[in-house]
C-alpha cells in the first residue's frame, strides 16, 4: 500500500460504456478534498493538496469516446498506472441482463489482480455488472440499481443483492464498496474519503458540493414494471389486457380466460414470462398507478385504494410499505413535494419564454 503521507493513488476505470458525468464526478470531488474547503474561505494560497491522487485509466491508455459521446484522455493504461490504494467502476451505460462475456475479461483481471493486492474495489449504480463479472462478490453482500438487481440476482446467485441499501460495504476488511441507484455515487465518494481522510474531511467535501446521505430507500425511486420484455405473445396480449383493468374483480381469472389457456397453464406460462406470478404482476400494476396518484393529487389514500382496486385500506397500506419502501402518506411527502416543485420549474420556464 502506498506511504500514507502521499496521496492515495485512485483508480477511475475509463470505458467505452462510461457516463463521463459519473466519471470526472468522482474525479473533481476527490480531486477537491480537502483543498476546497479552505478555496471557499480564501486561503487559496495555503489550500493543501488532496489526500487522493485520482486518475483515469483504461487496458492500453489511449483516448477513447465515452457512452454519451464525450471524448476521454485517460492518464494511463493498466501498465502504466501506479499501484492504486482504490479502483471505481463508476458505472456502465448498459442495459439490465446483458452478458459480458469476454469483452471487459482484461478489466475483470485486473481488478482481481488489484483487489489480490491490497486495493479496495468501488463500484457505483450499474458499475456492479463488472464488478460481479470478475467473481469478486462470490458468497458476499452487494448493491447495484433498482433496475439492475433482479438480473444479477440471476444471473449471480451467489451474491445477496440488496436494492433497497444504497451503499454495502462487504468482503474481507470491507475492502469492497458499492454504491446503489444512481447519484448514490455522491454516498460512495464521502464514503471513501471518509474511510480514507476521515469524517470532518468527508463533512467538508458534502458541504461545499451541497451533498446529502439520503435516508431514503433506492426503492421508492423505483418503477415496480421494471425488467426485460416478454418473449410470450399469448401473456404479452393479457399484460396489454390488464394494463386497463387491473382494478376489476377477480383479474387472474378474467386474464385467464381471456389467454384461452387453462388457468394452470397460464400462470406457469405467465411466471415463465414475467418472472412473477399473476397476482403479483396485478399488485404491481396497482401500485405503479397508486404511486402516480399520490405524486399527482391530494386525494384521499383510502380513495386511491379503492380506484387502483383495494376495498381494504389497511391492506393496501401494507401492501405498498413492503414493495415501496415507504407508507402512501410517506410517498406522497417525499415524492409529491417533489413533483410539485418539477412543476412549478416547468411552468417557469413555459411563463419566460
Amino acid at each position: 500500500m502506498p506511504n500514507p503521507r502521499e496521496p492515495l493513488v485512485v483508480a477511475l476505470l475509463g470505458t467505452p460504456e462510461v457516463s463521463a458525468a459519473t466519471l470526472y464526478g468522482f474525479f473533481d470531488v476527490l480531486a477537491g478534498a480537502c483543498r476546497d474547503w479552505q478555496v471557499v474561505h480564501g486561503a487559496l494560497d495555503d489550500a493543501p493538496p488532496s489526500p487522493f491522487h485520482p486518475c483515469v485509466i483504461t487496458r492500453d491508455g489511449l483516448p477513447f469516446t465515452a457512452a454519451n459521446g464525450v471524448r476521454i484522455t485517460p492518464d494511463f493504461g493498466f501498465a502504466e498506472c501506479p499501484p492504486p490504494a482504490i479502483v471505481c467502476i463508476t458505472d456502465l451505460m448498459l442495459p439490465p441482463g446483458v452478458e459480458l462475456g469476454d469483452r471487459y475479461e482484461a478489466e475483470a483481471q485486473w481488478i482481481r489482480e488489484r483487489h489480490a493486492a491490497g486495493a479496495l474495489i468501488a463500484s457505483a449504480c450499474s458499475g456492479a455488472l463488472l464488478l460481479a463479472h470478475t467473481g469478486l462478490l462470490d458468497g458476499l453482500e452487494g448493491t447495484s440499481h433498482w433496475a439492475y438487481c433482479e438480473a444479477l440476482r440471476r444471473r449471480y446467485p451467489r451474491t445477496q443483492w440488496h436494492p433497497e441499501r444504497g451503499l454495502v460495504a462487504t468482503g474481507e476488511g470491507q475492502r469492497i464498496l458499492m454504491a446503489g441507484s444512481g447519484t448514490a455515487w455522491h454516498q460512495l465518494v464521502l464514503a471513501l474519503i471518509a474511510r480514507h481522510a476521515g469524517a470532518e474531511a468527508a463533512m467538508q467535501v458534502a458541504r461545499v458540493n451541497l451533498l446529502d446521505w439520503s435516508t431514503t430507500s433506492p426503492i421508492a425511486y423505483a418503477s415496480l414494471l421494471s425488467g426485460t420484455r416478454n418473449p410470450d405473445p399469448v401473456i404479452t396480449r393479457c399484460q396489454q389486457w390488464v394494463a386497463s383493468n387491473y382494478h376489476c374483480e377477480s383479474p387472474v381469472t378474467r386474464m385467464a380466460a381471456h389467454s384461452g389457456l387453462s388457468e394452470r397453464t397460464f400462470k406457469r406460462r405467465f411466471a415463465q414470462a414475467t418472472g412473477m406470478s399473476p397476482i403479483e404482476y396485478v399488485h404491481t400494476l396497482r401500485l405503479e398507478e397508486a404511486k402516480q396518484m399520490l405524486e399527482a393529487s391530494d386525494a384521499p389514500i383510502e380513495a386511491i385504494a379503492a380506484e387502483v382496486g383495494y376495498q381494504d385500506p389497511s391492506f393496501f397500506g401494507r401492501l405498498f410499505r413492503r414493495r415501496v419502501a415507504l407508507s402512501p402518506a410517506q410517498y406522497r411527502r417525499r415524492f409529491g413535494s417533489l413533483k410539485r416543485r418539477l412543476s412549478d420549474a416547468a411552468q417557469a420556464q413555459g411563463s419566460g419564454s
